[in-house]
């Protein structure tokens, strides 16, 4: 059988060796939050040669970071508003995660923007010019044009062909442009945890932080219910939407982004959509299909006043909201019956005072550092976790005075990795590979032991058991709900997740090797 990945797995007995370890240690650094930004800063702080724990409540990417579009944005959106800054680093991460520290994650996908008649000829000449600019931040960004496309515009039967299930009548064509897509942001978190814990970072989910000091944390194992003290020479916040709750004077204004998952019959074709949504320049509804088949339809902005809930539910309003927008633009409206799931993400935005929309606030993501020293970082975007992460340890680095060299994570490649032609040399279904790169062989070898492995786990999806069973070996799933709802998305369909639970509590039951 082939080797297993080593210093890289996540498993239930790598997390009791450490967690029984760690009251009797002082770590440089204590990492609160398993997020991308988390776990992008234990990475940058345990491949600065630091000692790291890096902690999280509930499970990797169970927060925000699961609950995105899966793109990652070039910064189009934040020029258009003048955050020259923001966009450019946005074009600088996304060409990163595409050539260097994620290519087998992070591929270029085509969106056709269609020009309706909800689109007028002004604004299609606007847009265009948009397009064009986001080709320049590429440029400037030095992102090749063989790895990103530039845009050009489609005739009408260009459109159709590329996104048919667009409506006809009064279609005057198309604007074709490119951006990042992830395979699934959930396993871009747990590749950013299993390189850190390469690096020797402690990756330790189902712990929660009781409460923060500049010097540590109290922390309860929510597993077995024991509390105990973690000793760090420096903290960093990365809770997202919790943050506030355990730094005072962190104020957050949470936004709740929600999506639809809709049968891919009543959407066709590969290409991405975005769809102008009428009465609102400049603001647009994405349409993006999966490799399981399910297309995503998303996304609003709304406040999410009140308690922050562990896992957001969407509103009838918002749904409705995004039924009436697409159906006013396909052929065929997509009826409710279509919609076979929904989810929604709270972005940790920072409130910066006044009556502005949710909408309106700035993604610039901020570092701040309490009286006693913990820092905490919130705002931002999924692309430009790693910038994040490594503000925030600098910030760590620099108030807390560790000896630590400078960041070295736009070099680093994450777990599976490989340059971006080698993929489809590896001796492995294409689908394994697009998901886990260098790693596919060792999950199809899984099916030298047990032949059922490799056999999907719910009719109709590709997902195969090696999938689940790999999550438990070696990605620190620890129950059924890590494996179902983070490292694959077959919970996001409730029948589908009811179908695939008997598999999944089965072989979390099974001992680690």
């Amino acid at each position: 059988m082939t080797d297993a990945p080593g210093r890289s797995s996540l498993n239930r007995r790598r997390r009791e060796r450490e967690l029984a370890a760690l009251p009797d240690e002082v770590v440089d650094v204590l990492v609160v939050g398993l997020g991308a930004t988390g776990a992008g800063a234990a990475l940058d702080a345990a491949s600065r040669g630091l000692s790291v724990a890096a902690i999280d409540a509930h499970d990797l990417a169970f927060g925000t970071s699961r609950w995105s579009s899966k793109l990652i944005h070039g910064g189009l959106r934040y020029l258009a508003s003048g955050q020259v800054d923001v966009a450019h680093e946005s074009a600088v991460e996304r060409g990163t995660l595409l050539t260097r520290t994620a290519p087998h994650l992070v591929a270029a996908q085509p969106f056709v923007l269609p020009l309706t008649p909800l689109v007028p000829r002004s604004h299609a000449l606007v847009s265009r010019a948009g397009l064009h600019a986001g080709d320049a931040l590429r440029l400037a960004a030095g992102t090749r044009r063989a790895v990103l496309p530039g845009p050009r515009g489609l005739s009408a039967v260009e459109t159709l062909r590329a996104a048919p299930a667009l409506r006809r009548l009064g279609l005057r064509g198309g604007l074709l442009s490119w951006d990042g897509r992830l395979a699934d942001d959930a396993r871009l978190v747990t590749a950013i945890a299993r390189t850190a814990a390469a690096h020797g970072a402690r990756i330790l989910t189902r712990c929660r932080a009781v409460s923060l000091a500049g010097d540590g944390a109290l922390v309860r194992d929510e597993e077995s219910g024991r509390e105990f003290t973690v000793r760090a020479r420096a903290v960093v916040n990365a809770a997202g939407v919790w943050a506030g709750g355990l730094v005072d004077g962190v104020r957050l204004r949470p936004s709740r982004g929600t999506h639809l998952v809709v049968r891919p019959e009543a959407i066709p074709g590969r290409a991405g959509m975005q769809i102008p949504v009428p009465g609102e320049f400049g603001r647009f509804l994405l349409v993006l299909p999966q490799e399981d088949g399910r297309v995503y339809v998303g996304l609003t902005d709304e406040p999410a006043d009140g308690p922050v809930p562990d896992v957001p539910e969407p509103t009838p309003g918002e749904i409705g909201f995004l039924l009436d927008v697409l159906g006013a633009a396909l052929e065929v409206p997509v009826r409710p019956a279509d919609v076979v799931g929904a989810f929604a993400g709270l972005r940790p935005l920072l409130d910066a005072g006044g009556d502005a929309g949710t909408a309106d606030l700035s993604r610039r993501h901020a570092v701040l550092t309490s009286r006693d020293g913990v820092v905490t970082v919130v705002g931002g975007k999924l692309t430009t976790y790693r910038r994040m992460a490594q503000d925030a340890v600098d910030a760590a680095v620099r108030g807390r005075g560790l000896a630590a060299g400078p960041c070295r994570t736009a070099r680093i490649p994450l777990v599976g990795a490989a340059s971006p032609d080698r993929p489809a040399r590896l001796d492995a279904p294409q689908r394994l590979v697009r998901r886990y790169g260098a790693e596919a062989p060792l999950l199809a070898a899984l099916g030298a032991d047990d032949p059922a492995l490799l056999e999907p786990v719910v009719a109709g999806l590709p997902v195969l058991g090696a999938e689940l069973a790999w999550a438990v070996r070696h990605e620190g799933a620890l129950d059924a709900g890590d494996v179902l709802d983070r490292r694959t998305r077959i919970g996001l369909v409730a029948a589908d997740r009811a179908a695939a639970l008997p598999v999944a509590e089965a072989l979390t039951r099974v001992s680690v090797v």
